[in-house]
């Protein structure tokens, strides 16, 4: 009922529409699973170990009554064979149909022992224990029958009260027939499953084969010994000695990648130094035509000294309110004895014997006549 809640759910998820653009439309979008923690908590009991079944007598389902639902106490009775070498999705899938064949149905499992897989189909990689083990703890899984048998007998689908028995309807010849559910067909009481392609232990042992020198060196170096893994002494150092080559490339391509993100980072760390250095001498060339350019600010300093040089050296101008010389009032002019041709009679020294001549005044010889 669990598997057949969460199919529903799937199955409810309203499917995503794209337009003539390839764009999901809004309202259609995917929706989401409720969170749910509810699940067993035992593996599947094994049908050996189980009480006996109801002493009523056993009467099979019909496949109409089966797809209609049954009772509670009575479950519709699946049965489901296999081998199930190296347990994978694809065997969980196909429990997971035969579970959700029905309502209500109640899943048994039937696993063949060691002698019969290996005399019908071929030897395997899990002994018997080991798959029954796998299958029980499938959650699909309500039951498991040991040492299933290789084809269905009515006492065994009696004694296990089967109501139907669930594969792929894919003819499946073994043991001397054309299809070993030939007469289980016939009786009814065939329900078919789909394959799950692209996976099956077939495949994943021919995985394991294909890269055998791989999972062999891998096993080495994991601590197993050659004898265990059934490895010749030369084989074994051929392995050893390959792994120390891929070492050595693995430790160059590190180095290689290493190496090209050193040079990347000095790339980025060179360019942004160019790009400071250009910044940076734009700057300093701006800096110096604006001092020493023809309009630099050297230019107005010399033109603003030589100015103030000019201005200091050269005499100072009379001031606007003086008469001018033609203004002026004149005034005789006395030239000294040796300078004029037609020069009065020298008068006689002053009182300063020291000078031999200098100018004088007219108010002062009007002086020298009152005296």
């Amino acid at each position: 009922m669990e598997a057949q809640s969460s199919s529903g759910m799937l199955l409810s998820r309203k499917r995503r529409r794209e337009g003539s653009n390839g764009e999901t439309e809004e309202g259609e979008r995917l929706g989401k699973i409720p969170r749910c923690t509810v699940g067993l908590k035992h593996p599947a009991p094994f049908a050996d170990e189980l009480e006996p079944a109801n002493s009523k007598p056993y009467e099979r389902v019909s496949m109409d009554e089966a797809k209609k639902g049954t009772p509670l106490d009575r479950p519709v009775r699946v049965y489901a064979d296999g081998i199930f070498d190296v347990f994978h999705s694809g065997h969980a899938r196909a429990l997971m149909q035969a579970k959700c064949l029905f309502p209500n149905t109640h899943l048994i499992v039937g696993v063949c022992s060691d002698d019969l897989t290996h005399k019908y189909k071929g030897f395997t990689v899990m002994n018997e224990d080991e798959r029954y083990d796998a299958v029980r703890h499938c959650r699909y899984v309500d039951e498991v029958v040991r040492n299933a048998p290789w084809t269905l007998t009515p006492e065994f689908l009696g004694r296990h009260r089967i109501d139907f028995v669930a594969h792929d309807d894919i003819p499946y010849s073994s043991a001397g027939s054309d299809d070993v559910y030939k007469h289980i067909k016939e009786a009814g009481m065939f329900a078919p499953t789909q394959r799950t392609e692209g996976i099956s232990t077939s495949d994943i042992i021919t995985r394991i084969v294909r890269d055998y020198d791989v999972y062999v060196r891998r096993n080495l170096q994991r601590g197993y010994t050659a004898k265990e893994l059934n490895v010749s002494f030369i084989n074994e150092k051929k392995y050893h000695l390959q792994e120390r080559v891929d070492k050595v490339k693995r430790k160059v391509r590190d180095v290689e990648e290493k190496s090209k993100e050193f040079v990347q980072k000095v790339e980025e760390k060179s360019i942004d130094l160019i790009q400071k250095w250009e910044e940076k001498s734009r700057e300093f060339i701006g800096n110096f035509l604006q001092m020493f350019g023809p309009e630099g600010a050297l230019k107005h300093m010399l033109k603003e000294g030589k100015g103030r040089m000019l201005q200091a050296i050269s005499p100072r101008h009379s001031p606007n309110s003086s008469p001018t010389r033609e203004e002026r009032s004149p005034s005789p002019t006395f030239r000294l004895p040796f300078f004029s041709k037609t020069s009065p009679p020298p008068s006689p020294p002053p009182h300063h014997s020291g000078a031999r001549g200098y100018l004088i005044s007219d108010d002062d010889d009007d002086d020298d006549d009152e005296n």
